[in-house]
């Protein structure tokens, strides 16, 4: 494992404890496992078996905790009793990023899992089995959704599924609350939480500071919601100066969310959230709203009897007068470089992303590209969708180095317990020392690294 990985993961880890057909040597160890089963690559990059039959157990790690007894179990029997001399065990981990990360100091880290979002792409290759080319596996999937996991060509994650970015709410309190129209700006969605506050008993927003992975979401909207710009994560951002400033994407998203705690229109106390309850809150009613992915809306509706009562909104923001989203894969499958079971391991990812039905089950994009958006997306119809470019040649893996040698650690929570922890009052830090701080670490890193700054 890379230096810099290693330093990045652990740390990312200890803090949660604390508070998506190449012809290299790796392409045929994907295609032959060390159990003498023997597979080949069709043309849209899947690994097809030879024999009838796959044999022995296929361990996948997964973040979903909450499926583990309802829908993979079932996926679990389907796909057993295809193979009936093969076992799925999974391995369910609530802190996912942080035990992963752990466990990728090691060989040990299943046969299938979620790629981290912590590992820089130009690291892909030490850790994951290429799954095929874009160009191959366009053949069968959006290509826009096939850029999130790749490096040099290569894709080493196959996305479960995509998703729109936006606002999961109680539509039965936003109208009591007298809410006639979905926000289109900060201002108005300050606003709208403030009516929930003086007309209703809902807490109006819900942080999920505890979890620390949900303050993640609110990175999304920094990208397409807020800029409406393809490649302003993966090749704009790197060379610009003070990218934090007042007026840019980054310091809206934050002083939107530093403003609704300061203003007390969250929770009383974030340090005591509790995520699996927070579900069955907004279903009920005593939520307003959260920030999160659409893929949390089958489980808001699923968390109670109020199911109808779940809608959900884009950020709120616009760019004269037209509304963006974010929009792109969500965790992807990808194969451990060590599994002694890599044939198998893409038998099974290809079952899951192309079969099972997954992605449409839980109100997620599918990256098929015949499957149609989700009913759950029908609000979205006016939105324009901003899925990110990949990277040039030129800057491929840049952000992310450029994220972690800075410190200001944009696809982790740290930062953003930083800016709860100072609207809450508990520093005598203020929201601009805050982004003045990530500006000064930005171009620190920008200078380390030797780019060019516009």
């Amino acid at each position: 494992m890379g230096r810099k990985l290693v330093s990045v993961l652990l740390t990312a880890a200890m803090t949660t404890a604390l508070f998506s057909g190449c012809t290299t040597d790796k392409e045929t160890a994907v295609t032959k496992s060390e159990d003498e089963q023997t597979a080949t690559s069709d043309s849209s990059g899947e690994v097809k078996s030879k024999t009838s039959e796959f044999s022995g157990d296929l361990t996948v790690l997964t973040h979903r905790t909450d499926l583990i007894d309802t829908k993979f179990a079932d996926y679990k029997k389907e796909f057993e009793a295809r193979y009936p001399d093969v076992t799925i065990k999974f391995e369910a981990i609530t802190d996912y990023e942080g035990d992963v990360a752990i466990r990728m100091g090691t060989k040990d880290y299943g046969d299938v899992l979620m790629l981290p979002g912590s590992v820089p792409s130009n690291e892909f290759a030490d850790y994951f089995e290429p799954l095929g080319s874009v160009e191959e596996l366009s053949n069968k999937y959006k290509e826009e959704f096939l850029n999130a996991k790749i490096s040099q060509g290569q894709v080493y994650g196959l996305p479960s599924c995509a998703n729109a970015q936006g606002v999961v709410y109680n539509k039965r309190i936003f109208k009591e609350a007298g809410i006639t129209q979905t926000p289109k700006t900060p201002e108005e969605f300050l606003n709208a939480l403030q009516k929930i506050k003086d007309n209703t008993d809902a807490i109006p927003y819900y942080t999920n500071y505890a979890a620390g992975w949900t303050l993640t979401a609110w990175e999304d909207h920094a990208w397409g919601s807020v800029t409406g710009d393809a490649n302003y994560h993966n090749n704009v951002i790197i060379h610009e100066k003070d990218p934090f400033r007042e007026g840019t994407s980054h310091y809206t998203v934050y002083k939107l969310l530093y403003d609704i705690v300061s203003k007390g229109l969250c929770e009383k106390d974030p340090v005591t959230t509790d995520w699996e309850q927070s579900k069955v809150m907004l279903n009920n009613g005593e939520i307003g709203c959260m920030m999160l992915g659409s893929w949390s809306i089958s489980q808001m509706k699923g968390a109670g009897s109020n199911g109808d009562d779940i809608g959900y909104m884009p950020f709120p923001t616009n760019i004269n007068g037209v509304q963006y989203a974010t929009a792109g894969a969500d965790y992807c499958f990808g194969i451990n470089v060590n599994s002694q079971q890599k044939a198998l391991a893409r038998a099974w990812i290809d079952f899951m992303v192309d079969e099972s039905g997954f992605a449409l089950s839980e109100g997620s994009i599918s990256i098929l590209k015949n499957d149609p958006l989700p009913e759950t997306l029908k609000d979205f119809s006016e939105v324009t969708f901003i899925v990110d470019e990949p990277a040039t040649a030129q800057n491929e893996g840049l952000f992310d180095e450029l994220s972690n040698t800075s410190e200001v650690s944009l696809n982790t929570d740290v930062e953003k317990k930083r800016i709860v922890e100072a609207a809450m009052g508990n520093t005598n830090e203020s929201f601009d020392d805050i982004m003045n701080d990530w500006n000064e670490k930005w171009a620190t890193g920008q200078k380390e690294l030797g780019l060019e700054v516009e």
